[in-house]
């Protein structure tokens, strides 16, 4: 019988699988997405490069006092934070790394919020 492993084990294998097909380069980077119970991380990546172009998180929040972190109002305020900063780079253009989450809530929420902010993926 198969042992399915935890979800996180399950997630880490299917973005494995997700990143065997995908890069960042320095034109367009890879947009990151990390999300844990609290927070929530989004990077630009250059993966030809091996750097993190901007980088956007709910810790930001958290310095400044904030208390809920982990809600989709604060995943919104991540996507249009991370555009903002990618285009004050010179980025328009990304690749949407979805972390091996399902496009849903959070991850659906920051990535619309990129869209918004200018983000074409």
């Amino acid at each position: 019988m198969l042992n399915k492993g935890s979800k996180n084990d399950n997630r880490t294998r299917i973005h494995s699988r997700i990143r065997k097909k995908m890069s960042g380069t320095a034109v367009r980077p890879r947009l990151n997405v990390y999300r844990s119970l609290n927070h929530i991380y989004a990077q630009l990546i250059d993966d030809a490069m091996g750097v993190t172009v901007v980088h956007a998180s709910t810790l930001e929040d958290a310095k400044a006092g904030s208390t809920a972190t982990g809600n989709l109002a604060s995943a919104k305020e991540v996507g249009k934070r991370i555009a903002e900063r990618a285009k004050t780079k010179g980025v328009e253009a990304v690749v949407f790394d979805r972390g091996g989450y399902l496009y849903h809530g959070r991850i659906k929420a920051l990535a619309d919020a990129a869209r918004e902010g200018g983000l074409k993926f």
